[in-house]
């Protein structure tokens, strides 16, 4: 899958603020077909910072969502900031 097919669009929401300020998380809404390594290697491409972990679970409406925790040198607040969620 390309970079571009994987991320669909970032989640917005008051729990996702607060995994950004909390936990070094960002939340995606992904393509139900791409894999965690997919994801993974779709947000290092396209905003150019490191992940530790991600983790996925399919939305009850059918949505596949994508919790990406990123390594400590790089702050999930300041990718919120480049893809002006904050």
């Amino acid at each position: 899958m390309e970079s571009s097919e994987v991320i669909v669009h970032p989640l917005i929401s008051e729990d996702t603020i607060t995994l950004i300020e909390a936990e070094n998380k960002i939340t995606f809404i992904v393509s139900i077909k791409a894999d965690k390594n997919d994801i993974k290697r779709a947000v290092r491409e396209l905003y150019e910072v490191d992940v530790a972990e991600v983790n996925t679970c399919i939305t009850s409406d059918g949505r596949k969502k994508a919790y990406v925790k990123l390594v400590p040198e790089n702050k999930a607040a300041d990718l919120a900031v480049k893809l002006g969620v904050l």
